[in-house]
């Protein structure tokens, strides 16, 4: 047990655990940004490939899981509603993601948490590297 300024104890594992909670869930947030990014790159090409196209021209779009008959500039402005929607989500949960990293930078600072590497083995995502499974959770050194 590890004693706080406050005179209050808190058990190594409890905020081991709290860490670990942290580094998912901040992965989660990524891995989900990096979908919705891609919905939104899609969104993008069928935008791109639609607009030279003559607006009375037919199209299929999938609404609910249905196959519906339409033209192209009934279709046109609900992707482009549909990116724009994407789009403010991806932007909302970015700063979900700042938000994270800094209430993980405190936590790691107020219980001096260090990562020590793990093996280097090229493939992780640069802005990921902190929240890799390979890290260890290390203590404070005056342990």
């Amino acid at each position: 047990m590890a004693s706080r300024a406050g005179g209050e104890t808190i058990n190594e594992q409890v905020v081991a655990n709290t860490y670990a909670n942290m580094r998912k869930e901040m992965k989660q947030l990524y891995t989900k940004i990096m979908e919705l990014e891609m919905e939104v790159s899609e969104h993008s090409l069928v935008v791109g490939a639609m607009e030279p196209l003559d607006p009375t021209r037919r199209c299929y779009r999938m609404i609910g899981g249905v196959l519906v008959e339409r033209t192209i500039k009934e279709v046109l402005p609900a992707v482009y509603r549909n990116k724009e929607g994407l789009e403010e989500v991806v932007a909302r949960m970015k700063e979900a993601l700042e938000t994270k990293k800094k209430e993980m930078t405190e936590f790691e600072l107020k219980y001096k948490i260090r990562i020590r590497k793990g093996g280097d083995n090229g493939a992780e995502e640069g802005s990921m590297n902190e929240a890799s499974a390979q890290d260890v959770l290390v203590g404070p050194a005056g342990q």
